[in-house]
């Protein structure tokens, strides 16, 4: 077939005035070797560029299970559908046991280390800035209680931010405490 064929739309020969066979199947029909038809449920998500699209998710969950899901769903919500199918297959594929579990689990390891690291930033800065306070404002004690206002203001906001994220762990619930005795 030429490059000029390629572009022209699919020819479409009728067996009964039912089914209208198209001459380029899908992906799907045509891995399936089956006669792909004009009401193909298939045709529309897996065209006959993108074999190895349909290749994976057939695969890990079977052309039929494909084709159930897809007869359960509205048409507006197929082409999601399909995208979350071949995602998890190619995850699944890629890490047989977790699938796409491992991946996220991953990612949450990640956010967690950051999360550390984050709050391991705002402790130094903290010490950095009671270290200067200390230095700086001695015998200064209306300047230094306005910095601690200020700065315990500032990180009280943040701590109610951070509390926000179920996955975000504290070690002290008793902020207030925690704050004097730092101080102090």
């Amino acid at each position: 077939m030429s490059r000029a064929d390629s572009s022209k739309p699919p020819q479409r020969w009728s067996l009964s005035p039912s089914d209208e066979v198209i001459a380029t199947p899908c992906a799907a029909c045509k891995i399936l070797r089956r006669r792909c038809v004009e009401k193909c449920i298939l045709a529309p998500h897996f065209p006959p560029t993108e074999p190895l699209k349909f290749t994976m998710a057939h695969r890990v969950f079977g052309a039929s299970n494909i084709i159930k899901l897809l007869q359960e769903l509205e048409e507006s919500e197929r082409a999601d559908a399909v995208s979350s199918m071949v995602y998890e297959a190619n995850a699944r594929i890629a890490d047989p046991i977790y699938g796409t579990v491992g991946t996220i689990f991953q990612l949450q390891n990640q956010v967690n280390a950051l999360q550390a690291q984050l709050a391991k930033a705002k402790a130094e800065i903290f010490n950095m800035r009671c270290q200067h306070a200390t230095m700086g404002c001695v015998g200064r004690s209306s300047q230094s209680q306005q910095f601690y206002d200020e700065f315990k203001h500032g990180l009280d906001e943040s701590f109610e931010n951070e509390n926000s994220n179920p996955s975000c762990v504290h070690l002290d619930n008793d902020q207030e405490l925690l704050w004097d005795v730092i101080w102090a």
